[in-house]
């Protein structure tokens, strides 16, 4: 699947053409009545929420083979892989992650996950205002797409 949005190991998608391409996977696996299609936290991809005084930990746990099409996160952030072994395409390209090993991710970034072993990874988030709801901090930290986060960006400009 990763492979379709690579096009060619050698060869990035253009931002453009990665963009276009992800977003229009996205709608139609969110448009799907297919049942092996998860949308947002489930059995197949659970999620675990932990604070601490100003941070936020996110943690999922992806089954060999399982792919994720993220949110857009609105602010860098670290994440962790503390197991396993991921394939993630980004306009950037298309890399792998074997664990143990971590990411200072950029803003912006919508990644597409493969898990090609079980894995387990960590997102960290600062929370400096010590919120505990995690949709609230979805809507804080994430946009749903490329418009909403050039909005964003603006206001916080």
């Amino acid at each position: 699947m990763i492979e379709d949005i690579a096009v060619n190991q050698s060869r990035a998608l253009s931002g453009k053409e990665f963009r276009s391409s992800v977003v229009d996977l996205e709608n139609q696996l969110l448009n799907s009545d297919d049942p092996m299609v998860v949308k947002g936290n489930s059995d197949s991809f659970p999620l675990t929420h932990s604070f601490s005084e100003g941070i936020y930990v996110r943690e999922m746990k992806m089954d060999k083979g399982g792919m994720v099409i993220g949110k857009i996160h609105n602010r860098t952030h670290t994440w962790f892989l503390m197991k396993g072994h991921l394939i993630i395409a980004t306009e950037e390209g298309v890399m792998e992650y074997i664990a143990p090993t971590y990411v200072n991710a950029a803003a912006g970034a919508k990644r597409v996950i493969e898990a090609v072993e079980d894995s387990v990874f960590i997102n960290v988030h600062p929370n400096p205002d010590n919120i505990t709801d995690t949709d609230e901090l979805e809507k804080i930290l994430t946009c749903n797409s490329y418009e909403a986060y050039a909005e964003y960006k603006q206001i916080k400009q």
